[in-house]
């Protein structure tokens, strides 16, 4: 058995042109939507990632408002903009692009951010919303996941998930979300006992660890979905997933690669949340 590729880079260009003609319409209307997006410091990393949002608003018709700052830039600055922005009605979604400097508390940042305009779905406010199934904004990788198992016509109802980490970002949400699809839902972690006899009971395997090729073939389940939310580099300095992409992709039904896979699916759910929040503001 060979897996078939989800191919998250092509599902992404589909939702790109949707949110587009949806944009299209609403500056019709005189309410272009717009999206704000700091970037604290130089990291090389977050520098590419927002050139990379910068450039898909702009081929979805979305405004985009780039603030660069400086790495030494006090904490109490970044929150007057932050404020500024959740004031300006010409901006509908507000992004701080993370990791911020040691000396800046994210938490704060986060929160400081209108729940109206966190398009990134971090705000304790969208967490809220999601647990208790209410309407809100998701965070991006896990929404890009659940759209990216559709598409791969996975039957979530009842089925054995494995989530493999338990961060804010994925981990907990991305379960939440499958429980609202009616999966049966097991999160794993550093302190799991016999991590493979969880992964190779999954009938949906997704691994949001943060580390390089973790999850082997013989640690997946024989027809199982395998969603790779990892981006790391290895001894060689390539880019690759939490998943050993030969070796399960020899037992799998179905694999999302890295690059191409979810990644782009996390920058197409963000303009997805930001069309929204400027249609829910007309």
């Amino acid at each position: 058995m060979t897996a078939a590729l989800i191919d998250g880079a092509a599902l992404a260009r589909s939702l790109r042109a949707q949110v587009a003609e949806r944009a299209a319409a609403l500056t019709a209307r005189g309410h272009p939507p717009g999206l704000a997006v700091i970037l604290v410091g130089s990291d090389a990393a977050s520098s590419v990632y927002v050139r990379n949002k910068v450039k898909d608003c702009e081929e979805s018709g979305i405004r985009s408002v780039l603030q660069r700052l400086p790495e030494p830039t006090p904490e109490t600055d970044l929150l007057a903009r932050i404020r500024a922005l959740n004031a300006d009605p010409s901006i509908h979604g507000i992004l701080v692009q993370l990791p911020l400097p040691a000396h800046i508390d994210a938490r704060r940042v986060i929160e400081t951010i209108s729940p109206d305009k966190d398009v990134d779905g971090f705000h304790v406010a969208s967490a809220g919303a999601l647990m208790t199934g209410q309407p809100g904004f998701l965070p991006c990788t896990p929404y890009g996941v659940m759209r990216l198992l559709a598409h791969a016509g996975a039957r979530l109802a009842g089925a054995e998930t494995v989530v493999v980490g338990r961060s804010n970002i994925v981990g907990k949400p991305q379960a939440l979300l499958l429980l609202q699809a009616d999966a049966t839902v097991t999160i794993c972690h550093s302190r799991s006992h016999n991590l493979v006899a969880h992964t190779r009971r999954a009938d949906v395997l997704i691994a949001a660890v943060g580390r390089a090729r973790m999850i082997t073939g013989d640690m997946v389940k024989p027809g199982a979905i395998v969603i790779d939310v990892g981006m790391n580099r290895d001894e060689t300095g390539k880019l690759c997933g939490d998943v050993d992409f030969d070796s399960v992709r020899e037992v799998a039904s179905a694999i999302t690669p890295v690059p191409g896979g979810v990644g782009p699916m996390t920058r197409a759910m963000l303009l997805v949340n930001t069309l929204e929040a400027a249609e829910r503001k007309r």
